[in-house]
């Protein structure tokens, strides 16, 4: 499972990073690819290409930008990058959103 992240900086560079996850291949989601400028928008490009959703989160990204390439992500960051697994499963259709209750 691939899922790239963006965010577009006040000095008008992207940024961007993009996650791989492999079901009982990979331990964790780890960094495969990271940049800004060119590099950002060739990350965006490909993900396209691959109808791999993108899901901007800059605080995410701040985050993902401090690790270096195919580094696995630490723990503190599984609840944020759960957040966009699921986003990525919704829109793949393979989990039905759930309606809240306000009960």
């Amino acid at each position: 499972m691939n899922r790239k992240h963006t965010r577009k900086k006040t000095t008008g560079r992207k940024s961007a990073a993009a996650l791989r996850y492999k079901q009982g291949e990979d331990p964790a989601p780890k960094l495969v690819a990271k940049g800004m400028g060119k590099i950002a928008e060739r990350i965006i490009e490909a993900a396209k290409k691959a109808g791999v959703p993108i899901h901007e989160d800059p605080d995410l990204l701040a985050l993902l930008m401090t690790l270096n390439i195919n580094e696995v992500i630490p723990p503190e960051m599984y609840i944020a990058v759960a957040e966009v697994l699921a986003f990525i499963y919704r829109m793949n259709k393979k989990i039905p959103t759930r309606k809240l209750n306000s009960n």
